[in-house]
């Protein structure tokens, strides 16, 4: 009894019971997790900021949007997990989720192989074609290649923690990445400072941080107990559940990578007016991160509560699970995201003393996170979609939404009007669009269930 106590004391029943403090207490801990993965770029943005000047400061920073764009799809394979294990795990159908464990886990392993490959391979003609700075190119192109050597952990740490979220445990997961945040922060220090390695440094330290967070993950999927414990003898690939987890990841990862590619356009138009611009404009986004991060955590709560509720048959429970969210990303929009603008220039400090820096990433904080709440709530529309198992349909939203009105932006209104702000302005038009169009889509599948299942 002690130790099924143990084991159940990390699961929060989705399915039963007042839904306000279980979201509280499944989204906190996915709040700071992501916190304290951010911590991992924001200590290599810091340290090589601080210590090896602007040019390593706008070299880190021109990789973000490209690395996004390259492995958000194998990303979203990982929420595919997340809903079919949810799924299953709801409906108490314990060897569809022992299946569906194993298959996750190998996939990540050889996606996470392929896509260093592809990192390694491909860093220097993308990151030319960004139109990054040849003051800067040579040096951003070492970070991202060091970076990609770390994609199989990389990958295995976030299927893992997935399925961990899919159970309602999304505690353990945060303990793992406090410990890997501090070797991060340490290794960030010692290879930067003592042994100078610039760009390099900073990229190995993230690497090998993330090697500590995925093997405590498997070791915790191991140790488990039920049908979602971790056999390593068990490993393969199961074609029906490797298919459905496509079914709905795929297009999940199309629509993250959609979004990098607008932001890699927008980087590349960021580029064009110079290393100091580029700089500023990677510390605000860096700090725009936290606030991001607060609030996907309550599109990931979205995502596995209606995957529980919908898989236990739960479907009245389902509306009151996204209204809930709504509310609460819209206060951690509103309350996070003016917060960061009022003391923008003391956090934008810490990452530059150069006046220049600083003033560039006021301007895309005054525009970014004053309207952030918008970015939130269309996130949580997508995740309440995706829990129902609709994953293409968000997608060509988000493709038309997001992706095709900000090409349409650059080749118009900046176009006209070619100025940081105007550039800015792309996001909080994208998103407030993108969101209203979320809302009928959902109205319309909820009464196609309802017609179908007898909601």
């Amino acid at each position: 009894m002690k130790e099924l106590h143990k084991k159940k004391s990390y699961e929060i029943d989705m399915c039963h019971g007042p839904l306000l403090g279980k979201i509280f207490l499944f989204s906190i801990p996915l709040m700071l997790s992501g916190i304290l993965q951010l911590l991992f770029n924001a200590a290599d943005v810091v340290v090589v900021g601080r210590f090896a000047g602007s040019q390593s400061l706008a070299a880190v920073g021109s990789t973000g949007s490209l690395i996004n764009l390259l492995i958000n799809v194998f990303i979203g394979l990982s929420v595919g997990s997340n809903v079919l294990i949810a799924r299953y795990y709801g409906g108490g159908q314990e060897k569809e989720v022992s299946d569906t464990v194993h298959t996750s886990v190998l996939l990540s392993l050889v996606s996470g192989v392929a896509l260093c490959v592809i990192g390694i391979l491909l860093a220097k003609p993308l990151l030319g074609l960004m139109g990054t700075p040849s003051d800067v190119l040579d040096k951003a192109v070492i970070y991202m290649r060091v970076y990609f050597l770390g994609m199989p952990v990389l990958l295995l740490y976030n299927f893992g923690s997935s399925i961990l979220r899919a159970i309602g445990d999304t505690q353990r997961p945060l303990y793992y990445l406090l410990g890997a945040g501090v070797v991060n922060v340490l290794l960030n220090l010692f290879f930067v400072i003592t042994l100078r390695m610039d760009v390099a440094g900073v990229a190995l330290a993230t690497v090998l941080s993330q090697c500590v967070s995925a093997a405590c993950i498997v070791r915790c999927l191991m140790k488990s107990e039920g049908s979602f414990r971790l056999y390593l003898k068990q490993l393969r690939i199961d074609k029906d559940k490797l298919l459905r987890i496509v079914r709905i990841g795929l297009p999940a990862g199309m629509q993250g990578a959609i979004f990098s590619v607008s932001n890699v356009l927008i980087q590349s138009s960021v580029n064009s007016f110079g290393s100091i611009a580029m700089a500023g404009n990677t510390a605000a986004t860096n700090i725009e991160g936290f606030v991001y991060t607060a609030m996907n955590a309550m599109h990931q709560t979205a995502v596995s509560f209606t995957s529980q509720n919908f898989g236990g048959k739960q479907y009245d429970r389902i509306n009151k699970v996204l209204a809930e969210c709504l509310v609460i990303v819209t206060l951690i929009g509103v309350v996070m995201g003016n917060s960061v603008f009022f003391f923008g220039r003391q956090i934008l400090g810490i990452y530059s003393s150069d006046v220049e820096v600083v003033e560039y990433g006021i301007l895309r904080l005054s525009v970014i996170c004053t309207t952030y709440c918008l970015c939130g709530l269309m996130d949580t529309m997508v995740g309440a979609i995706r829990g129902l198992g609709y994953s293409v349909m968000p997608m060509i939203v988000s493709l038309l939404g997001a992706c095709g009105l900000r090409i349409v932006w650059l080749a118009t209104v900046f176009r006209w009007h070619r100025s940081l702000l105007s550039l800015y302005i792309s996001y909080p038009v994208s998103w407030g669009i993108t969101f209203a169009a979320h809302v009928v889509c959902y109205i319309v599948l909820r009464k196609h269930i309802k017609k179908v299942l007898g909601d």
